[in-house]
């Protein structure tokens, strides 16, 4: 919810959105620039969830970036019985201790209007996130990965760039080597004559077409980590 939110809000999609958790890993920014007016969006995990094994910096990650808000947005998906009756008393714990930063409780990926102190700009108006140009095709290609592979496969795959560089009629060429913990997830990513990983590249290469706006070339090898 987090990342379709944002991307609502910048007018294009530069965070990966995914049916399972947590598919944006690292810590980013979205900008929206509009006139005079700049509204920087931080997407971060104020929601643990006891359910996940997270990695630290999504336990500590929250804690720094409702620091430096304006705003708190608390995303919660009523149709989740797990989350719908009460938030987790660790996200509780976290917004106790910044009470001068009002925070606004979200219901089913419906939003409101943003309250924010005037200030400088934190970024150029042609920004729209904080995220590197990797981080983006890491993110799109681990989207892509979540929705195509069971349950908890996708979050043992370990993502490798070989090559990023601009071929001669300017489109951007990119490998990625996919590593994971087992042959049977090779199998899986692979799929049947290749049909599966095929999949992937196609439609995270169209993705990061849109956001790159220009042709993408986009090649991905699975390997089983040594």
């Amino acid at each position: 919810g987090k990342s379709t939110l944002s991307n609502r809000l910048l007018g294009r999609k530069v965070f990966p959105v995914s049916k399972k958790v947590h598919t944006t890993r690292c810590k980013a920014r979205g900008v929206v620039t509009d006139e005079d007016t700049q509204l920087c969006v931080w997407l971060t995990h104020l929601h643990l969830s006891f359910r996940h094994k997270l990695d630290e910096a999504m336990l500590t990650d929250p804690w720094d970036s409702v620091k430096h808000a304006d705003l708190v947005l608390v995303l919660v998906d009523v149709s989740d019985h797990w989350t719908r009756n009460s938030l987790s008393s660790e996200l509780l714990k976290c917004l106790s201790q910044f009470p001068q930063i009002p925070s606004v409780l979200v219901l089913n990926k419906r939003y409101l209007l943003m309250q924010a102190k005037p200030g400088p700009w934190e970024f150029h108006s042609g920004v729209l996130t904080s995220q590197s140009p990797q981080e983006i095709c890491d993110n799109i290609i681990r989207e892509k990965i979540l929705e195509y592979l069971p349950l908890e496969v996708p979050y043992g795959v370990i993502q490798v760039t070989e090559m990023w560089e601009e071929g001669p009629s300017g489109e951007l060429l990119i490998a990625q080597n996919l590593l994971v913990p087992r042959k049977s997830h090779m199998r899986m990513l692979i799929g049947r004559e290749g049909k599966v990983i095929s999949r992937i590249a196609q439609e995270a290469s169209q993705d990061l077409m849109n956001v790159f706006l220009c042709d993408v070339c986009l090649k991905l090898k699975v390997q089983v980590k040594s």
